[in-house]
């Protein structure tokens, strides 16, 4: 897995690069907590319940289904005064779903672990991309701040950091860009 920070780095870009009301603490606190949330799974662990089982570690939670269930219930219980049904609605869905799937995409990324089952419910076989840059993060706070835990901190600057700091950049300029021109002319008067 990629660590939490990456996680969490991916719902800041996000949200400093999407196009919603209240761009405030609590949405881009969302979105860090959908980014990190499917890692929950672990707990599993210690209910006996093995890595490659439906519930295990990058199974179900780690899904596209589980990505639009968790969107959902966080626009439901955080944004009540907007429908679910409404563009707005639509957009805080969205962007909770995409913070929420970028947790798999990344995980898929990484260099160890089973796989990600991005498709499960429908199918559990766990799935890599055939690019895998992320050095995998360790389980456990413990084992994180370790020499180990460096050495991912700095893959994921590489493949992560970097690439959140030029969607930024992109989207700042291109806010520039579009934004309107203030004359600031008296007209000849």
């Amino acid at each position: 897995m990629a660590s939490a920070f990456a996680h969490a780095l991916v719902a800041v870009a996000l949200g400093k690069g999407a196009n919603l009301k209240g761009k405030t603490f609590k949405l881009l606190g969302l979105g860090a907590f959908c980014t990190v949330f499917p890692d929950a799974d672990v707990v599993m662990f210690k209910f006996g319940v093995p890595y490659e089982h439906f519930l295990g570690h990058r199974g179900f939670s780690h899904s596209l289904v589980f990505a639009l269930l968790l969107g959902l219930l966080v626009t439901f219980l955080f944004y009540r005064r907007t429908s679910l049904f409404s563009a707005s609605g639509f957009k805080y869905v969205l962007f909770f779903f995409l913070c929420t799937a970028s947790h798999p995409l990344l995980d898929a990324m990484t260099s160890g672990g089973l796989g990600v089952a991005i498709f499960s419910p429908f199918d559990n076989t766990r799935y890599f991309l055939p690019w895998r840059p992320i050095q995998v993060s360790p389980i456990g706070v413990k084992n994180f701040f370790s020499s180990r835990g460096v050495a991912v901190l700095k893959s994921e600057f590489l493949w992560v950091g970097l690439p959140c700091m030029v969607y930024l950049l992109l989207v700042y300029l291109v806010r520039q860009r579009t934004k309107p021109q203030v004359n600031n002319s008296t007209g000849g008067k």
